[in-house]
């Protein structure tokens, strides 16, 4: 678990992967240390997506550098709806890997201005059953592979010629350090991340479906894996924040009415 909680603090990208109860899938998210312990704390935008984590094991993982690694086990979730926790524990960290959070929350006036953006889900790998080495992910042709082992998520780096994302398409998969899928018609969902310079454009694509033997056959697809994405020009970086801001506060509304808890507009 110390050499994981070294390489997950040290990395500026990581993942989370978990079988959700509508199947396996998984998410970017920014490394960070709570008390020695690897976590990542979630925009409220994720909040459905922390629910469904909810008493479930999650992979922590780091494929975008080397060496690349993921560990499973049982998280705590903690909604932490003004930020408290966050700023005091996490923001640092942050500011330091993650630009958007830089402008958005680097002062008092910012962190009001964007109270949205520092209300937090906590999610924190407080024991790890399984830790194991992956080969480093390349992001314009490879992917994460999650799939179910018993109740525990899967995780391994598999690449494709091609990604084609149309239903019922057969992508036929490589797991990157040799192995042998063997899938037996199970559930799976294949996804990667890539970004642009200043972080404002980070971008997870997908193909879920199932997996028989080395082949994928896709059920629904999202994107396409690229190496960097350009950065936004003015107008889609103004709509960009206007979308992340929206979706940031009907997940702050949500929590709050489920704490009992109301914000004045």
């Amino acid at each position: 678990m110390d050499d994981f909680g070294t390489a997950w603090s040290r990395s500026t990208t990581g993942e989370l992967s978990w079988l959700a109860p509508d199947g396996p899938t998984g998410i970017p998210v920014v490394p960070l240390d709570r008390d020695g312990t690897p976590c990542a704390a979630l925009p409220l935008a994720h909040l459905d997506a922390v629910d469904s984590m909810a008493s479930r094991r999650v992979a922590f993982s780091v494929t975008g550098a080397d060496p690349a690694v993921v560990a499973n086990g049982h998280v705590g979730i903690e909604l932490d709806v003004d930020g408290t926790r966050f700023v005091n524990d996490l923001l640092e960290q942050e500011i330091i890997k993650h630009p958007p959070t830089r402008l958005r929350a680097d002062s008092m006036l910012a962190r009001r201005e964007n109270f949205w953006w520092i209300a937090r889900a906590l999610v924190t790998l407080h024991r790890a059953d399984e830790v194991r080495p992956l080969p480093q992910r390349t992001p314009d042709t490879d992917a994460l592979l999650v799939r179910p082992s018993g109740e525990t998520p899967r995780v391994d780096v598999v690449t494709a010629a091609s990604w084609p994302a149309q239903h019922e398409e057969s992508i036929e998969l490589w797991r990157r350090d040799g192995g042998s899928l063997q899938g037996a018609g199970e559930a799976a969902f294949c996804y990667g991340h890539q970004y642009s310079p200043d972080f404002e454009r980070w971008e997870r694509w997908y193909r879920a479906g199932t997996v028989h033997g080395e082949t994928l056959t896709v059920r629904t697809g999202l994107g396409h894996p690229e190496a960097e994405p350009a950065p936004f020009g003015f107008l889609e970086r103004y709509r960009n924040h206007r979308d992340v801001a929206r979706a940031c506060k009907e997940g702050l509304a949500k929590a709050e009415a489920r704490m009992g808890q109301d914000r004045e507009s």
